[in-house]
């Protein structure tokens, strides 16, 4: 099953908009720089386990970057790439 892009940052959206934004969704642009803004490094670790668990991929280590979990941009591009190298 192919999950579209729109789809992959609306789950992600709201994960981070239930889980650490209170329910203000228009804190979140694209582009926000999410360590520091949205979450810090526990909920780096929240996002991680929901990602692995949400669309069945395996997060490495050294896959936790700043540049694949820097905005809500970047976490979609990322899941994107490991859903691309699944397939």
């Amino acid at each position: 099953m192919q999950i579209e892009t729109t789809e992959i940052g609306q789950e992600i959206r709201g994960f981070l908009t239930e889980k650490f934004l209170f329910g203000r969704s228009e804190a979140l642009t694209d582009d926000l720089p999410l360590l520091g803004n949205v979450i810090d490094s526990q909920g780096v670790i929240e996002l991680v386990v929901f990602v692995q668990e949400r669309f069945t991929i395996a997060v490495d280590d050294e896959e936790v970057t700043t540049d694949n979990f820097a905005s809500l941009k970047s976490v979609v591009a990322f899941i994107e790439k490991k859903l691309r190298s699944k397939a």
